[in-house]
């Protein structure tokens, strides 16, 4: 007792210098002392949801969304991720139940629980993470390691199971959640019950990674410890946190069996592809782009910018969900013997291979998407960034939970046909509990309790607005000086936003309004006056002014629907059409058409959208209707091919929905991508 109580002091000391209370140090990303972040963020409880869209969604998160997802990871009989952490502990006898990432989906439901914490400074979930993480500290062995699943099977049977022994069982991708989840807790709480068991996690990781053979050290598949060891640097300041997740990227290709699958089959700096399985890719992007930030290697940011060009024009969905296949075969750098094909799963596909029916897009990859884009975004300060986190925040990431908040997708396809010919491995409706693996709704859901959090950025010009909707926010301009202002939108569903000071300081400085890609008509006022600035879509806005308190801003972005077409290289749109609205993307749903095939249904190219408030489950939502065309085909016999039909097509109103909200009125069959009519 008396040796851990020793360990418990040095840990402290090591890191007792931090100021907790420094301006910008409380964020969610403390980029504050990043050398090579050229956007800061603002500290977690800087942003207050007001009203509107995202004050909806934090609410239901607080209120539904996370409770009810911590009484399914409590229930033993469900989840069984708590009792494994009491069980390691020895509070409880038995066997590890569930995946091998438990522990991590319980260590992002506990992140959502700080974050929310850090805005409300509700008592009661104080309390609740102090009750929570003295198990997870008991659990911890002594030397830092911690993996409920080694842990208890090495109580029942000792010596039966050894750390980092199975490539496949995401041991440092648990420590990865771990750690983030400590740093969060700490900046939302100052208290360090929960950093102290990820310092000696981190201890543990960095021996382990020092002493091991690159063979063992590959062990790295969903590598969100990259984003973790980096935020406790920022946390800590010990430099060899630093050096450990440098030489993390150095070691990935130096196997002699690396796969594709895991991007691990040549050396990051030489890849030139983006491939495999999804959800490592953007996990391991971002960690690249941490790692970026705090040390300024333009290698890194080199393959990066390479991969997010790859990504974005060549294999991200319109919806910005990532990773086409549910399985296939990876075409990069193996012979056409078959034993050594390579196989991927829930993988990015070759460029413009982007099915519609049996689209993957794992919500935690659309997530991962979001955490890339973020960090470029920091590291940049180029709106494109911001446009595809918008994107997939909006659609592939709110499409992965229900809007009442307590059923979620693991899949987010973007059609689904009730004859369609086999049986999808993730096929249905969205369930409150994704059994073999419920690593996506933590996620979901500590995602939207941190939304506030990518809202604004700092630079040493100023302010900048990432993206919109009604907020307070109270924080400090880089150079310490206090700010207050109030925004006042319907965003997304109309693009008039308000902007107000309520405190400024003297000096002058730059405030940055982000112009979306997809808006080609936008115009400024201050304080009534119209702006001769660039509104440059895709571009950041600035204006530059002695601000002081009561001085407006007015932005307003012209939001009509638009047709979209892809790339004809994309063999499944070709000549069809999607419909955006601002940043919204629309499908239609059978459950708005019940008499026609919602597959025989056409959008004129000249089809004029009107926008309408409706309410699906409670939520208010705009849809968008119009005059559409029904084709008048004939049902399919057992035949492949047919000669075509010259029947006349008839008039037929057409509603869509917002993709995020299909699925939540019963089983229906959906589309985003529509056959277009040119006449």
């Amino acid at each position: 007792m008396k040796k851990q109580f020793k360990l418990a002091i040095f840990l402290l000391g090591s890191w007792a210098f931090i100021n907790p209370a420094a301006a910008q140090t409380k964020s969610l990303m403390n980029t504050s002392a990043s050398p090579s972040a050229v956007l800061h963020s603002v500290d977690m409880n800087d942003v207050v949801w007001t009203n509107g869209f995202w004050a909806d969604k934090f609410r239901l998160c607080k209120d539904s969304m996370m409770p009810n997802l911590l009484r399914t990871y409590m229930a033993a009989d469900v989840s069984h991720a708590f009792k494994n952490f009491e069980i390691a502990a020895g509070l409880d006898t038995g066997s590890h139940s569930g995946p091998p990432f438990h522990d991590g989906d319980f260590y992002k439901l506990f992140e959502s629980i700080a974050s929310i914490y850090a805005i409300t400074k509700d008592k009661k979930l104080d309390e609740l993470m102090d009750r929570i993480i003295p198990v997870i500290a008991k659990a911890q062995r002594e030397d830092g390691y911690i993996h409920t699943p080694v842990i208890i099977q090495d109580k029942n049977n000792p010596g039966k199971a050894k750390a980092f022994q199975d490539q496949l069982s995401f041991e440092a991708y648990n420590l990865g959640h771990l750690m983030t989840a400590a740093c969060v807790h700490y900046r939302a709480t100052g208290k360090t019950s929960l950093l102290n068991v990820a310092i000696k996690a981190t201890e543990y990781l960095k021996n382990f990674y020092n002493r091991s053979t690159p063979e063992l050290a590959r062990n790295a598949i969903c590598p969100s410890h990259y984003m973790g060891i980096i935020e406790m640097y920022r946390t800590t300041k010990k430099p060899e946190y630093l050096e450990l997740a440098k030489n993390l990227i150095n070691i990935r290709g130096m196997v002699d069996n690396g796969t594709d699958d895991n991007q691990d089959r040549i050396p990051f700096r030489q890849q030139t592809e983006v491939m495999g399985h999804a959800v490592r890719a953007n996990y391991l992007f971002a960690g690249v782009a941490d790692v970026y930030a705090e040390t300024g290697d333009t290698s890194l940011m080199n393959r990066l910018n390479i991969m997010w060009e790859d990504v974005v024009h060549r294999k991200m969905y319109i919806t910005g969900g990532c990773g086409a296949l549910y399985d296939g075969v990876s075409p990069y750098g193996t012979s056409y013997n078959p034993p050594i094909v390579q196989k991927t799963h829930q993988a990015y596909g070759r460029d413009y291979q982007l099915p519609n029916v049996t689209a993957h897009n794992e919500t935690c990859a659309n997530i991962g998407n979001m955490l890339w884009n973020w960090r470029m975004l920091q590291v940049t300060g180029a709106a494109k960034y911001a446009d595809v986190l918008e994107l997939a925040l909006y659609n592939s990431v709110l499409s992965g939970i229900s809007l009442d908040g307590n059923k979620f997708f693991y899949t987010n396809p973007l059609s689904a046909f009730d004859d369609f010919p086999y049986t999808l491995r993730w096929a249905g409706g969205r369930i409150p509990y994704i059994k073999l693996s419920n690593c996506c709704p933590p996620n979901i859901v500590r995602t939207i309790a941190e939304v506030s959090h990518y809202a604004y950025s700092v630079s040493n010009k100023g302010l900048w607005l990432n993206l919109y909707g009604s907020n307070d926010l109270t924080t400090h301009l880089q150079d310490g000086s206090e700010i207050r202002l109030k925004q006042q939108t319907n965003y997304p569903w109309d693009g008039n936003i308000a902007v107000q000071f309520e405190k400024a300081p003297k000096k002058s400085f730059s405030v940055f309004l982000r112009i979306p890609g997809w808006c080609n008509n936008a115009s400024v006022k201050v304080n009534g006056k119209e702006q001769s600035i660039a509104l440059t879509p895709g571009e950041y806005a600035e204006i530059n002014g002695n601000w002081k308190a009561g001085d407006k801003i007015e932005l307003v972005l012209a939001m009509p629907a638009q047709l979209i077409e892809s790339n004809p290289l994309v063999e499944e749109s070709r000549n069809q059409v999607a419909v955006k609205r601002g940043p919204i993307v629309y499908c239609i749903e059978s459950v708005d058409m019940p008499q026609v095939k919602i597959a025989n249904v056409s959008i004129p190219s000249t089809i004029k959208f009107q926008p309408k408030e409706i309410t699906i489950d409670k939520s208010a939502l705009f849809c968008l209707e119009g005059e559409a065309k029904l084709l008048n085909e004939k049902e399919w016999k057992n035949e492949l091919y047919r000669e075509v039909s010259n029947s006349e097509p008839k008039s037929v109103r057409v509603r869509l929905i917002p993709y995020y909200a299909w699925g939540n009125r019963g089983h229906s069959e959906m589309s985003v991508w529509m056959p277009i009519s040119r006449q």
